[in-house]
């Protein structure tokens, strides 16, 4: 009598995260190294050596994260608000990619993306629909659809509204914060001219740099920014109540009789 044959173990998938890091960070990193393969010899070499190879490299290195954060929407399906804005932002750094400038035009270029982020959400703040309330939005997927038709009309509430509008001028601020400080970095660092080994040895050393202070610097928006809707949100309809939690939300203004159907 033979045994049943063992279950095959499901396989251990890459985090999104490691992948996010390999393509917007390692391999443009690597792209713009001078000295990938020994010494004095990167990609640049491999692309016609000299003043065009450099280019060519910088160019490869500020394209693949865009043709990555595009694949990511067209093979997953992901249309969700949050990713379309990711995706917008990416084809506009990627478009940026070919203005081609050093010095502090350049320190204003590779932070573009953050002020232009700024500046969206800073005039959405002043319509119906400030732009933050997508990522909360986004966080309610999961949700069945009368919690979800709850914390939509919480966020539609005067109250939390104007919690929602500090919210998102807070998160427009932080971005801007985030842009000025990259732009800085990227003035006292990035000293070459364009096209030289040089320069993508530093572009590539300031992004290695300047990476982990970004997302933190983001994250605290993002905290911020969730902070004031949720004490809007407690303010309004109790300390019990949380943004985060639909189903707890909801069944606070339903004994409330507040809750429309």
């Amino acid at each position: 009598m033979t045994s049943a044959p063992a279950p095959e173990k499901p396989r251990r998938r890459i985090p999104k995260t490691v992948w996010d890091l390999i393509f917007t960070l390692a391999i443009p990193i690597m792209i713009l190294s001078p000295n990938l393969l020994g010494e004095g010899i990167g990609v640049s070499s491999l692309l016609g050596g000299g003043q065009p190879g450099n280019i060519r490299a910088y160019l490869l290195a500020a394209l693949i994260p865009v043709g990555y954060v595009l694949w990511d929407i067209l093979v997953n399906r992901n249309v969700s608000p949050v990713a379309l804005i990711g995706g917008a932002g990416a084809l506009f750094s990627g478009a940026l990619a070919f203005w081609y400038v050093d010095g502090f035009w350049y320190a204003i270029k590779d932070s573009a993306r953050s002020y232009l982020t700024g500046i969206l959400f800073l005039i959405s703040a002043f319509t119906r629909i400030p732009l933050f309330r997508v990522f909360l939005d986004a966080a309610s997927i999961g949700e069945s659809e009368p919690d979800r038709v709850a914390t939509r009309q919480a966020l539609s509430d005067p109250q939390v509204h104007r919690g929602l509008v500090l919210g998102t001028v807070a998160f427009a601020g932080v971005d801007f914060l985030a842009g000025i400080v990259n732009s800085i970095v990227n003035y006292q660092r990035v000293l070459a001219k364009f096209g030289t080994d040089a320069f993508n040895a530093q572009v590539a050393e300031v992004n290695a740099i300047m990476r982990v202070p970004s997302m933190v610097i983001s994250l605290i928006g993002v905290a911020l920014a969730m902070w004031l809707v949720q004490r809007a949100v407690k303010g309004r309809y109790g300390q019990q109540a949380s943004v985060f939690e639909p189903s707890k939300l909801a069944a606070i203004m339903r004994e409330k009789g507040e809750l429309s159907t």
